[in-house]
This record gives C-alpha cells, structure tokens and sequence, in this order.
C-alpha cells in the first residue's frame, strides 16, 4: 500500500495498526536509553545517584527544545522522510556509543553520544507525533492513544529489559562491565535501524510540507508559530495542567530504578541487573501495557473532561508504593522479589493509566490549529520541561534525605498534577464530547 493513500479529508488511509505500534515503538527506545538504560548502566559502573540524576536529566533537555527546530521539520520535506533519517541516525549513534564504551576514560564521550542521541530521538518523536495527528481524527486519537502510550512503553521495555539483561548475564559469564555493556549497545543498535526499513513501507508520510521559502520566510513563519500559539484560548491554565501534571512522576522516573538498584546497606533493594531486567522491564511493561490500554477505553468511552480528575488520581497515588518498599527495605531482612514485583506493578499500572489523559488532553485541547505538529511538540517540549529541574534534584535530593524519607516527598509533590487536572480548562468542548 502507498503511503500516500489518503482519504478524501486528506488522512491516511493506511490502518493505524499497520504503523502506530511500531512507530512508538521505535519512539520509545532511544528516550528509554537515554533516562532509563544509561543510568543502570553508570550505576553499574559504580556512579552515584546525584551524578547519574544530573546527567540524565541535562541530556533530557533536548526533548524541551523541541518547539526549536519543530517548525523547519513542518515546512521541508514529509515527516515521513524526517522519521527514517532519525532512525537510521538513532542506530548508528547506538553503534557509537557500543565503540566509545570500549575507551578508557569513557564517560564523557559516552554522555557526548548519548546528547547526540537524545537531539536526534527528540526529532523522531516531532515528526512521529506529527504524522499521528495529523493522519486521524479525534476520536481515533482518543481511541488509539492507550495504544499509542502502551507502545512506546513496550519500546521502553525493549530498551531496558533486553539490554540490561544481557548486560547482567555477560558479566555472570565473566565479561567486564564495559564489555557486557558494550555488545548490549551493539544489540540495540542493530533493533533501532530496523524500524528505519520497517517504516519505509508502512508508514504514513504525514502530509505534505506546510509552507516553502527563504530564511527569513522560515524565520517568520517559526514566530508565527509560537505567536499563534500564544494565542490560543485559555492557554496559560493549559500550560499550568502540562506543567504540573507529572511533578511527582519526575521525581520517580529515575530516582525510582536507581533505588531499585541501590545495595541494600545503602536503604535500596539490592536488585541485580537481571533482576531488575525483569522487575523494572517486564513486570513494568505488563502494567503499563494494562493500564495504557484501560486508560484509553475509559476516555474514548466517557470523554476526557468527565474523567481527567481520576485519571490524575491514578496517576499519583500509587506512589505510595515506593514508600512502601523504601520503609520495608532492612539488610536484616531483603525484601522478597514478589513484594517488589507487585508493588513496582501496582504503581506502573497507575501511571500508565493516568498518562493517557495528559496525551489526550495536549492533542484534543492544545494542538489543534494550522500548526498541529508544531504546536503538539510545543505542548511535550513543555511537559518535559519540569522533568528536568524534579530529574536533576532527586540524586541530591535521595542521597541526603535518604529512601525513607524521599517517597514521602515524591507522594507531597503529586498534589500539584490532581490540582491541575481539576482546574484544566476545555476550550475545545467538542474534541470532548
């Protein structure tokens, strides 16, 4: 099938069956290799929590600089064409950063690669996200967004699970860290280039380039972009729900697996790294899988506006999980794996429900207009704009406030995302209804 099909109200007429999984997928890998696989792997190497934080969330950056370059992508070219250069780049930094492991002195010219890579990962998710909204209608989007959220989840779990599985049995089989961790890489490298062969038959291109011309023609029309975007209805209390709705999810997203990983002398768990392969990885994807897709039926179902506040809700609360775990760690007495599985279960299976109405409520409210890719990368720029500071403080923040006490911080600073979500404003009522 061409992937020029089209409708007659210009969508694509390819099944989002046909390319919305693996292009989430393929969305969710290098993301999940920069904030998740990296810092196992410098945790592996002995780095510290306020370090390995630092790191990460300075390399998350790139995923708020999006709004930057996202107009440029929107004018030159089909995103189509967009994705696969990314995906072929995105393999061969992989590959790059496999070699670079093997050099002494490695850890800076590793976080060069992986800043590389996070830049070019950002460009894929632009122009991904870009042919999603622009190639389904509303209720599709809504319909499609627990898929869509549960895929990149799974290409999360390729890029956690796989890889720091094989990393942790290379090393039982006598390999060094950089050697195991070395052909882990190769191994992902080899995953993401395949998704560049993959989609140059399935996906869809996206539609044409909105707008042709010099410079400064490209100069105006990005400030038009932002100006028009500025000037939406009601856009400030929008922004405060982006802003706000995963504040306690940023201090959790790598703080929680280093604590996972942490010795049990240090208050941590003491997980292996296949056993966190499976804790962090499978037992994560199974819940979120469930719950992205729950989430999904549930607003395609009742709308969005009636089941924001629960949504949240979900969200957050079962954060209390990980407080949980971090008063049950003693050296006296590990923790059993089950305990963990189900609580660290229970916990996925909540943000993953909750994160569909975030997706939903950026696409339905926020994006619509002339410039949707661009405006939609605006909308995730911004979200993963409070990722970074509530990334960048849960290092320092867990290593002087220990695990104890640091869970009940991250449950206090989830109010802000229930509060958000009860206040968000609905300008697009009809997107809801």
């Amino acid at each position: 099938m061409s992937t020029h099909d089209k409708l007659g109200d210009g969508r694509s007429a390819i099944a989002p069956i046909v390319w919305v999984p693996t292009a989430y997928i393929a969305e969710g890998i290098p993301f999940a290799v920069v904030i998740w696989t990296a810092g196992t792997m410098f945790k592996d190497f002995g780095r510290g929590d306020d370090e390995i934080t630092l790191t990460t969330a300075t390399l998350g950056v790139a995923w708020s600089l999006k709004p930057l370059w996202a107009p440029f992508l929107d004018m030159y070219r089909t995103k189509k064409f967009w994705v696969l250069s990314m995906q072929v780049l995105l393999g061969s930094l992989l590959a790059a950063c496999a070699l670079v492991l093997r050099l002494p002195g490695h850890f800076a010219p590793v976080v060069l690669v992986l800043g590389l890579l996070a830049f070019a990962s950002a460009t894929q998710d632009i122009c991904i996200d870009g042919i999603y909204i622009t190639s389904l209608d509303d209720k599709t989007q809504a319909l499609w967004a627990g898929w869509q959220g549960t895929f990149w989840n799974v290409g999360r779990w390729v890029a956690v699970t796989p890889v720091v599985w094989l990393a942790g049995v290379l090393k039982r089989w006598g390999y060094d860290a950089g050697a195991a961790w070395t052909w882990a890489f190769a191994a992902s490298a080899v995953v993401m280039a395949s998704f560049a062969l993959a989609h140059r038959f399935t996906l869809p291109a996206g539609g044409p380039p909105t707008r042709r011309g010099t410079t400064g023609q490209v100069a105006a029309n990005v400030v038009e972009t932002f100006v028009s975007f500025a000037k939406k209805p009601n856009i400030v209390g929008m922004l405060l729900f982006v802003f706000f709705y995963r504040a306690g999810e940023g201090l959790l997203l790598v703080e929680a697996p280093l604590f996972l990983q942490a010795p049990v002398a240090s208050g941590g768990i003491g997980l292996t790294l296949e056993q966190k392969a499976f804790v962090d990885g499978t037992m994560s994807f199974v819940a979120i899988l469930v719950g992205g897709l729950l989430g999904g039926a549930v607003v395609a179902r009742a709308g969005l506006k009636r089941t924001l506040v629960p949504l949240a809700l979900a969200m957050n609360v079962p954060h209390v999980c990980y407080i949980v775990l971090s008063q049950a760690a003693n050296p006296s007495h590990p923790v059993s794996l089950h305990f963990v599985w189900l609580l660290v279960g229970i916990e996925k299976l909540g943000y993953s429900f909750g994160f569909v109405g975030n997706m939903v409520y950026m696409m339905q409210q926020i994006a619509p207009g002339q410039h949707k890719m661009s405006h939609y990368a605006i909308c995730t720029a911004l979200m993963n704009l409070v990722l970074v500071p509530t990334q960048m403080v849960s290092g320092p923040l867990a290593v002087h406030l220990g695990y104890k006490a640091y869970f009940l911080l991250v449950l206090v600073a989830s109010i802000p995302s229930v509060v958000a979500a009860w206040l968000a404003p609905f300008p697009n009522a009809s997107a809801d209804d």
